[in-house]
């Protein structure tokens, strides 16, 4: 009788349930999928991403384009996407009776708008695939042990001392610096990317800002001064500075960049794009012919919200009942560097809680992203942010844990 294969997937998040269900799946009466999360709580970042409705992945159904959208690994998911895509992703959870909807910017969500939907489908998966889970458990040590004529086992410690023994090892733990992946990997001869902070939010103390959080600028283009980091989007003043789709995204693909700044640098913001400083005087020249009696700080003239044109206006020095017809070519000229070119220093970060993200981890080039097997100790695989993988906040951090981690189980199962 063969001998039955023994798999152990290490990390209860998208990435590791994923890879069991698709294990379990193909190896059925085969074999046993046993996962381990050393928290009590698995799928947690399922759980609360996209403010509590789960953005599962984005309607980008191109692999070229949606390769785009990863600072770190887009290369390597080329291949990858080709076999498991958002549109095979969405197709999976319909089959399980998940309906997604796509929103105006892309980003998808099940039509409940309630991640429990998406945990509880996951959770109903593993189970009925026969994916035994463990939580409040983790991995302490992973030990390869040799076998004469056959693969080699892995001999694994958990963290409450007791060992268990498998044929195949999944890493699913999230790239932060304390993931016990990467330690495992490490320990079992990969290198490992050092990992900081991917998308954040940048704190700024600026009176400019003072009193406006919750402002939102429906589009806005930010840069980093001294670098070619530029990014659009919708831009969200806070009480500790500036967030947004147009920070998040330039957080991403400046990552390792700004933190070897130590998170201090000037932040440069566009509020009415396409305008430039001397379109925008241009423009401004002709306001303020055709509203020579209007207050200036009463009406802007662009689509931004009230309370921040006000803000713009009189940090130009312009008093805000000022007519139009009484603001001079000089203060015009101020107040469109205010609204196309205002810069603003950044003292700091904050992880943005709903989609903690890290660059960093496992280096690509020693990965098999065909199966996601290791190239350098056979036998074990890796899924997720593990991988020095990371994209841009709209669901593409979950579709490369989605695509990794289908590509793993099948791998592991086959």
């Amino acid at each position: 009788m063969a001998e039955q294969t023994r798999v152990v997937i290490v990390g209860g998040g998208a990435a590791g349930f994923f890879a069991a269900i698709a294990c379990a799946e193909k190896l059925g009466a085969a074999g046993t999928v046993t996962l381990y999360e050393a928290t009590a709580h698995p799928l947690a970042k399922v759980r609360v991403s996209g403010g509590g409705r789960c953005n599962v992945t984005h309607a980008c159904f191109e692999p070229r384009e949606l390769v785009k959208r990863y600072p770190r690994g887009g290369r390597e998911l080329l291949g990858a996407f080709h076999r498991w895509q958002p549109r095979d992703t969405v197709e999976w959870f319909a089959a399980r009776g998940v309906e997604t909807k796509t929103e105006e910017d892309g980003r998808m969500f099940p039509v409940t708008d309630d991640s429990a939907t998406i945990v509880e489908c996951l959770t109903r998966a593993a189970a009925e695939a026969g994916v035994t889970v463990v939580t409040s458990l983790g991995v302490r040590k992973v030990e390869r042990l040799a076998r004469e004529g056959a693969a080699p086992d892995f001999w694994i410690t958990l963290t409450d001392a007791t060992t268990v023994r498998c044929n195949r090892l999944l890493l699913a733990t999230g790239g932060n610096k304390s993931s016990a992946g990467l330690t495992i990997a490490e320990a079992l001869g990969h290198t490992i990317v050092p990992p900081v902070p991917s998308l954040f939010t940048f704190h700024i103390d600026d009176k400019r800002l003072e009193g406006l959080s919750g402002v939102s600028v429906e589009n806005a283009v930010t840069s980093v001064a001294g670098t070619k980091l530029k990014e659009s989007g919708p831009l969200l003043i806070t009480h500790w500075g500036l967030s947004g789709p147009a920070i998040l995204k330039l957080s991403a693909w400046g990552a390792r960049e700004l933190a070897e700044r130590n998170y201090e640098f000037t932040v440069g913001v566009n509020f009415a794009p396409p305008h430039t400083r001397d379109t925008l005087v241009r423009e401004l020249s002709g306001v303020r012919e055709q509203n020579l009696r209007k207050q200036i700080a009463t009406w802007s003239p662009f689509a931004m919200p009230q309370r921040l044109w006000e803000r713009l206006v009189t940090s130009s020095g312009i008093t805000p009942a000022t007519p139009w017809a009484q603001v001079g070519n000089a203060a015009l000229a101020t107040l469109a560097g205010q609204v196309t070119a205002a810069e603003f220093k950044v003292v700091g970060k904050s992880l943005f809680k709903e989609e903690f993200v890290t660059c960093g981890g496992v280096r690509l080039g020693e990965v098999d992203f065909k199966t996601m097997e290791s190239r350098v100790c056979p036998g074990l695989y890796f899924a997720g942010e593990v991988l020095d993988i990371d994209g841009i906040t709209g669901g593409f951090n979950f579709q490369s844990a989605w695509t990794t981690g289908w590509l793993a189980g099948q791998a592991l199962g086959g």
